[in-house]
């Protein structure tokens, strides 16, 4: 009778779950499935526990009705970890070999996409890479997340010390600027070569003629089917001979499929 009850109870939360997942797709544009199911649910669990809701039900009745409620809940499900020059043997990768010869094939201006950025540690970090090879405006950079409260963050270029501490002294020394209260800021010189807008990885158009795309420790949370969409995607978005720089545990399975060639870890060429 217990394990009759206790099916009985599982059921009615799979289908209240499902039900959650499709009334947050219409309300949001964020379609749940393209995650991966068990991670997720358990994230979304924690948050409704949190805001001490009882069902998916009322929990959805409240990102309706509060709206500071429904931009931490994005902020919360996109899993905005980052810091400056994140991986360093990938960055000096970079810079050693990668864009050296991405500017033999292109001439400047160079574009590039900083896909899912985060809080802007990333493109800030490009932007101090990419000006050891040229001037501030022969590059643009795009920086694009899901999440509107990241965005403004990042295009405020304050950030806590300890983000920072990655970096080589070089690049502290020409563009960080100590605040005090252990917070620092980004110069207004990096800032000037960035772009941040909004954009859903899963559902809007990707911008075209791109040099190089910056993707990392992302697609980890994506179902295997979101991402082999979203790597199409990137393919059609990058110029022949383009770059798709990963993260370190994003190493692409058939990456010959989706048109790409390896050829350092993770990073991938548009054939």
């Amino acid at each position: 009778m217990l394990q009759k009850l206790k099916r009985e109870k599982n059921k009615i939360m799979s289908d209240s779950y499902e039900t959650f997942k499709k009334d947050y797709l219409l309300l949001s544009g964020i379609d749940l499935n393209s995650y991966k199911e068990n991670q997720m649910k358990r994230r979304i669990d924690n948050f409704i526990s949190k805001c001490h809701q009882s069902s998916y039900q009322t929990f959805f009745k409240l990102l309706k009705q509060d709206k500071k409620i429904y931009e931490q809940f994005i902020t919360y499900l996109t899993i905005n970890v980052s810091e400056f020059y994140r991986n360093p043997a990938q960055w000096r990768t970079l810079e050693k070999d990668v864009l050296p010869a991405l500017l033999k094939k292109f001439k400047p201006p160079l574009k590039i996409w900083s896909a899912a950025c985060s809080t802007g540690d990333e493109p800030y970090s490009l932007a101090m890479v990419l000006r050891e090879f040229l001037p501030f405006d022969k590059f643009q950079i795009l920086a694009t997340d899901l999440d509107l409260e990241v965005l403004n963050k990042a295009k405020r270029g304050i950030f806590l010390e300890k983000s920072v501490k990655g970096l080589p002294e070089k690049y502290r020394k020409r563009y960080i600027i100590n605040e005090g209260n252990d917070m620092v800021k980004v110069s207004d010189e990096l800032k000037s070569c960035i772009r941040f807008e909004q954009l859903n990885l899963l559902k809007d158009p990707y911008p075209t003629g791109i040099h190089m795309i910056v993707c990392r420790n992302v697609m980890i949370y994506f179902t295997e089917e979101a991402k082999d969409d979203i790597y199409h995607k990137f393919a059609n978005s990058l110029c022949k001979q383009g770059i798709l720089f990963v993260g370190s545990t994003e190493q692409i399975i058939g990456a010959s499929n989706y048109g790409f060639t390896g050829v350092h870890s993770f990073f991938y060429e548009k054939h």
